[in-house]
């Protein structure tokens, strides 16, 4: 995604003819394989460690699924804040170059502090989460605040006359992002889940190679040092804009008169601010007006990472007996889809709509891809209503889930006072019906249950909590019915792993090894503990009974499944049966496919274009202006999810579809919008503001205008040059 929005907040600077060595006879100065290598790793570092993030906070953090969305948006809205302090920070004290040094300093300590939080044995689960929130807010500032000053650093490289190299560095620069991002994403979940540490799944190595990648990203940058050419601050026109808005405000708040001349409410600043620099700030609120419903664009599309490889954790991630895809791998597809679908765009579907006479302008264009990612969910709410049928979902309060197994040797019939749950015959040794509900009226209920075999009564009673699940074993003991309560596991794993555990009829007891994991399992329908175990086929497990050691075939235990295996004859002549309690993953990641596809066709036509516009219709001085305000939409689209996941209660697939119909509907208002807007053009200023007839009468105004008028051909916009690629 960075590679459209990752753009600078930039401020025009004069600055000197260089002095740098050129590569190969070329017009390219040295300095900017030192900058190109640092965003690589930059990048690389930061998709990795987000990559994992949702993953982590569930299976090593143990929260639930939305604390863990809540929490992963909130840092990916402190990552688009943070840019605007960044800004400040580099035109106003430190230059980019002090800038960009310290805060990768800062950056380069949260990645250590969050991968030490994922070292088991650095303490209790408390130290690890404070660690871990501790190490996202540094990199949160460390990534946010040099995101608007790498790649103008690198355009103050060329000298002015060479803007073609320009063009083309912006264009390697984003190329750089998306490598960054494609192979990150493909290689730390390979860390994460295919290097074991500590026990598990490691954690600490998927957050430390992205570490070592910014450390690298650090060193580089600063061993291009000496051949940099560094421009020293010269103010921010974020902070002169807010000074004069907030001036205008004052005066008009102050005023009880109305004056006819100024028209407009910023027309109050004209006492101390420059009229071009008024009316340069009245062009761009009517941009930022627009961009009041954007936020929400952002808040589907930046789900990729967190509900969406939620949704991958439930799916088949199988491809063929060989391959396996992990679900946080997934997010790799919008990077190569993006990479696909910029030059079909440009060069195929926009000249194709030109040829039909359709007039897409660019905000027409921002409206279909609201539409895309509308639909883009509406496929994703389509795959979790079929993922969701293989879940089984947890009781209610006041009830409880029962599944029973027969293990005697004809059927029985199960009678529950008060209800005609379980009114068929239930055969012996078959998978059991589905979990029924069973009415507790409280927290706790003893139900006595008539058991009836071959015409014969017998009476079970047991003791159920409400919001369990329970699986009632029934066999015989030779002279009735034994009835026997366990405990059941129905929550799918994050890990995709199976869910495992034993029931023994045999006379002794049984250790059993699966997969590297011990179960045991007591004589006499004894039943051990669910374990999870990893998805694979299972062949010459080893079952150790007594002194005599022999191997179980289990089969396939497939991705999010639980099963019940009984083992039946003896250790001599072991036969194994095997129970599906919850059902595995049967709908394939491939049909996640067609929503990627959706909401990067979206991005094509939301994200580049509404960037172009805006640059389009912004004035050479505002242009910085304008990028802080796209990169607050990427924050607040985040906050709307964190606000949606902690407060809706929905289930998943109503979540998916509030969001597809509230995107809908807040396309209608933004067209609408878009529908009364007047398209301008920035370079009708000079013919009102000409250099030497400014139209104001002090010095310090005339100085004000001239600053406001610097020239715009060094602020290439990369996105826009990027998508001729």
């Amino acid at each position: 995604m960075e590679k459209r929005k990752e753009h600078e907040l930039k401020i025009h600077e004069n600055v000197k003819t260089s002095k740098s060595p050129k590569l190969c006879g070329t017009n390219y100065p040295v300095s900017i394989s030192f900058i190109v290598v640092n965003e690589f790793c930059e990048r690389f570092s930061y998709y990795g460690m987000k990559a994992v993030l949702t993953l982590y906070f569930i299976n090593y953090l143990h929260w639930d699924q939305n604390l863990s969305t809540a929490v992963y948006h909130a840092f990916s809205s402190l990552c688009y804040f943070t840019p605007v302090l960044g800004a400040l920070i580099a035109d106003s004290w430190l230059g980019k170059f002090k800038t960009i040094v310290y805060l990768s300093v800062v950056y380069v300590l949260g990645h250590v502090i969050k991968s030490v939080g994922a070292i088991p044995s650095v303490g209790d689960s408390t130290i690890h989460i404070v660690l871990s929130m501790v190490g996202l807010i540094l990199i949160a500032f460390g990534t946010g605040g040099i995101k608007p000053c790498v790649s103008a650093f690198g355009g103050d490289q060329f000298d002015e006359e060479h803007t073609n190299e320009r063009r083309k560095f912006f264009s390697i620069f984003y190329m750089s992002i998306n490598a960054g991002s494609v192979l990150s994403t493909l290689i730390t979940p390979v860390l994460r889940g295919d290097v074991q540490c500590f026990g598990g799944d490691c954690y600490a190595l998927a957050f430390g190679v992205p570490a070592i990648l910014m450390v690298i990203a650090l060193i580089v940058f600063i061993s291009g040092s000496g051949m940099y050419k560094k421009s020293p601050p010269e103010g921010n026109v974020l902070l002169d804009v807010c000074k004069c808005m907030g001036l205008a405000i004052k005066n008009r708040w102050k005023s009880s008169k109305y004056d006819p001349k100024k028209k407009h409410w910023l027309d109050w600043a004209e006492e101390k601010y420059p009229r071009r620099l008024i009316h340069e700030i009245k062009m761009v609120l009517r941009v930022l007006v627009l961009y009041i419903p954007l936020p929400m664009f952002w808040a589907l599309f930046d789900q990729q990472g967190s509900r969406w490889t939620l949704q991958a954790t439930r799916m088949n991630m199988a491809f063929g007996s060989t391959f396996v895809l992990k679900p946080d791998q997934m997010q790799m597809l919008n990077a190569l889809l993006i990479l696909v679908f910029v030059p079909i765009f440009d060069v195929v579907v926009y000249p194709l709509i030109g040829l039909c006479k359709i007039n897409l302008t660019p905000l027409k264009k921002m409206a279909v891809g609201m539409i895309f990612a509308a639909l883009a969910f509406g496929s994703a709410t389509l795959v979790e209503v079929n993922v969701t049928k293989t879940v089984v979902e947890p009781a209610p309060q006041g009830q409880c889930l029962l599944q029973v197994y027969n293990l005697a040797g004809s059927d029985i019939n199960l009678n529950i006072p008060g209800s005609n749950l379980f009114s068929q015959p239930i055969k012996s040794y078959e998978d059991p019906p589905a979990y029924q509900h069973i009415q507790l009226g409280g927290h706790n209920k003893t139900i006595s249950m008539g058991v009836t075999q071959n015409e014969n009564p017998y009476q079970c009673v047991q003791t159920f909590t409400e919001q369990k699940a329970y699986t009632l074993v029934l066999h015989s003991n030779g002279s009735g019915i034994v009835c026997q309560l366990a405990t059941d596991n129905i929550h799918k794993s994050e890990k995709m792993e199976a869910n495992l555990r034993f029931i023994n009829t045999w006379s002794e007891a049984v250790n059993i090894t699966v997969g590297g994991v011990d179960f045991y399992v007591p004589a006499d329908y004894g039943i051990s503990p669910h374990n999870s175990v990893e998805r694979k086929v299972y062949t010459n497990d080893k079952c150790t009974s007594g002194s005599q050691n022999s191997t179980i075939h289990l089969g396939l235990l497939d991705f999010g499944a639980s099963y019940t295996v009984i083992l039946k004859g003896g250790p001599g002549e072991i036969i194994l049966q095997k129970m599906e309690d919850v059902k595995a993953n049967d709908v394939h990641i491939a049909w996640q496919i067609p929503q990627y596809v959706l909401i990067t066709a979206g991005e094509v036509m939301f994200s580049i274009t509404g960037l172009e516009f805006s640059y389009s219709q912004a004035p050479a001085s505002m242009k910085s202006v304008l990028q802080a305000g796209w990169l607050l939409t990427v924050a607040f689209g985040n906050v709307i999810v964190l606000i949606v996941a902690e407060g809706a209660g929905l289930d998943q697939w109503m979540e998916f579809l509030l969001f597809a119909g509230l995107l809908v509907a807040v396309c209608i208002i933004f067209s609408i919008m878009a529908y009364f807007y007047t398209y301008v053009d920035p370079d009708e200023l000079d013919k009102l503001f000409p250099d030497k007839t400014v139209n104001d009468d002090n010095e310090e105004n005339l100085k004000k205008n001239q600053k406001y008028q610097t020239d715009d051909s060094m602020y290439l916009n990369p996105i826009e040059k990027s998508t001729k690629m």
